[in-house]
């Protein structure tokens, strides 16, 4: 059975799509957050637009992201990158990503 894109999609929620990193923390520059179609960048509860963002970041849920993409050009601090594709350097943000989800991270 061809399960084209649905397929696709159903195979990669086990995964993160998409990982924000470091450039993020502390900016939550939510020009991500606008573009997206389906409304999958979060940031932490009650934080939101305007407040202090010291130590704060933005999520993509994995469940609500279908991995178009809009958001990863948008973003002016370039913090948004394919699971696969995060610099060595920030591989620790795969992990936060998971963790902010309730997710089990193997990597």
């Amino acid at each position: 059975m061809n399960w084209g894109l649905f397929g696709l999609l159903e195979s990669k929620r086990n995964i993160m799509i998409f990982i924000i990193a470091e450039p993020c923390v502390g900016v939550c520059d939510t020009a991500c957050v606008e573009v997206c179609p389906v409304d999958c960048i979060h940031p932490p509860e009650g934080w939101e637009k305007g407040n202090d963002a010291k130590d704060t970041m933005l999520y993509i849920d994995p469940e609500e992201c279908i991995g178009c993409g809009l958001c990863e050009p948008e973003c002016p601090v370039e913090a948004i990158f394919d699971e696969d594709e995060v610099p060595a350097y920030w591989k620790g943000y795969i992990r936060k990503n998971y963790e902010f989800f309730g997710r089990d991270y193997n990597g």
